[in-house]
């Protein structure tokens, strides 16, 4: 038998030694921050260390965020028993295999055919009753089957594939359902064309009403989630995953082009966790921009970070590469910057890929049991 120990076990050990002990290097730069309550993990819970008989406590981390396919009760008892609070991830508008068997669900482009993928990513139409009864009763599921303390909504959204330095994001949906409710909800009536020309109506003249009544399709959803929480687990949290633009970033695409409306959700959420990966989108030496986008955020809402507010904002920052590599010397810079007020709470991005980089891993345990109250 080999005396040598395997690569994996290795990386556990390095992980485990460097939790375990203070990085002397970065440690005067760490400033308490009293205000975070959440500091998490996106992806998955962190098994490799689990397996080693480590306590979540120990580490600083409060809290895990798993897709929802992954939840099991075996999980999140063991995550419970050490004190951390465990949210689902829920996929809303990005189960491409639906349009296998229902292909009237896919997106209508601008000249009347169906919009291919942008770059890879295929969206749903939010108007096809079928899918929204499919999403809206799984969304129960999960809430009825699982004591998680609260659901985070991810890729609420128009057909469109904005997770990239320069985004790809066609205008749809131009389908004649989408048309008629239009119609209905807007109140107005448009001539009978060929969709070629009755979106370039809509996306000229009738431009502001028709933005408007797609962001109002997106909120209506965004309204029945939070109804089937207060009915199903009214204690748990209804929680957003969205674009980290301003209104004015991309000539308004937030509204224009993605059909998000942040005010008007605000009227069903309660935590919004921004997406200002700084490195994927295109600001890969400025984490600083993670704290200015947040800040718009909390000046947009009006959250200021402030005991007992209702809303409140939990950035997903970062970590692992993707794209752009993330180096480890950034690390505490980019939690400083996602745990600043008005944030309350803070998560990694993302476990999977992170783990293995047991550098960054060890400064991010660092930094989260240094701001532990």
């Amino acid at each position: 038998m080999s005396s040598r120990l395997p690569n994996p076990l290795i990386s556990l050990l390095v992980i485990i030694v460097w939790a375990l002990s203070p990085l002397p290097s970065t440690l005067a730069q760490v400033e308490k921050r009293p205000h975070i309550q959440i500091r998490g993990i996106y992806g998955g819970a962190p098994t490799q260390l689990l397996k080693q008989n480590k306590q979540l406590p120990e580490l600083g981390v409060n809290a895990i965020f798993m897709g929802s396919g992954s939840l099991t009760e075996e999980r999140i008892a063991q995550l419970k028993k050490q004190g951390a609070q465990v949210f689902a991830e829920f996929n809303t508008m990005h189960v491409a295999n639906y349009l296998k068997d229902h292909p009237d669900a896919a997106p209508i482009g601008v000249d009347g055919n169906i919009c291919p993928a942008p770059q890879g990513w295929q969206g749903i139409c939010p108007t096809h009753p079928d899918y929204r009864k499919y999403r809206m009763d799984e969304f129960r599921r999960v809430l009825k089957e699982h004591k998680i303390d609260g659901i985070w909504l991810d890729y609420h959204h128009s057909h469109a594939s904005w997770e990239r330095a320069i985004p790809d994001m066609p205008d749809t949906c131009f389908c004649e359902r989408c048309l008629k409710q239009f119609q209905k909800d807007a109140n107005v009536s448009l001539p009978r064309a060929p969709t070629s020309k009755l979106s370039q109506l809509l996306l000229g003249k009738q431009k502001a009403a028709w933005v408007q009544w797609r962001c109002d399709v997106f909120t209506d959803w965004v309204r029945e989630f939070r109804s089937i929480i207060d009915e199903t687990r009214p204690e748990a949290l209804l929680g957003t995953f969205h674009c980290p633009w301003s209104n004015t970033d991309f000539n308004g695409a937030l509204k224009n082009k993605l059909a998000i409306d942040l005010k008007a959700q605000a009227n069903y959420i309660d935590v919004f966790s921004i997406m200002p990966y700084h490195a994927r989108f295109n600001h890969p030496q400025d984490p600083a921009w993670i704290s200015r986008q947040t800040a718009w955020l909390g000046n947009h809402l009006d959250i200021k970070g402030a005991p007992g507010e209702r809303l409140k904002i939990w950035p997903i920052v970062q970590l692992s590469d993707w794209g752009e590599t993330v180096p480890v010397e950034q690390v505490h810079s980019v939690l400083d910057h996602g745990t600043r007020l008005p944030a309350t709470g803070v998560m990694v991005f993302r476990w999977g890929s992170l783990h293995p980089q047991t550098d960054k891993v060890a400064a991010m345990i660092d930094y989260y049991r240094k701001i532990k109250p």
